[in-house]
């Protein structure tokens, strides 16, 4: 599709949608929480290889199929950001890319020079 999972520009990293697919395998189907604490991994080892970490995350965009569910997904967020806190968004989809995905992350990442 011609996109990059992560940026870097300058001290700026911006991490596109990310989803709880493996390869060809959707993780957690059917699990909420357990998609998004798949995700957090996911885009914890993309910010590592960018030479920053989850505690340089500024913002969060999370994008569920059903606001209902909003618990798990901020119970999985405080679990990685508890004490970071960055500004977050959760809004509600009509669907993902496929429809086992319950949950998309996208974030923002800003580290020292």
């Amino acid at each position: 599709m011609g996109y990059s999972r992560a940026v870097k520009i300058g001290n700026i990293i911006e991490v596109a949608g990310t989803t709880a697919m493996d390869g060809e395998i959707v993780v957690g189907k059917g699990d909420l929480y357990a998609q998004a604490k798949f995700i957090f991994g996911k885009i914890e080892k993309v910010l590592q290889q960018l030479g920053a970490s989850m505690q340089d995350v500024v913002r969060t965009r999370m994008y569920v199929t059903n606001i209902a569910d909003w618990e798990l997904a901020g119970k999985a967020h405080g679990e990685f950001f508890a004490a970071i806190k960055p500004v977050a968004t959760m809004v509600e989809v009509r669907r993902l890319i496929i429809e086992d995905l319950l949950i998309e992350i996208e974030l923002t990442a800003v580290i020292d020079l």
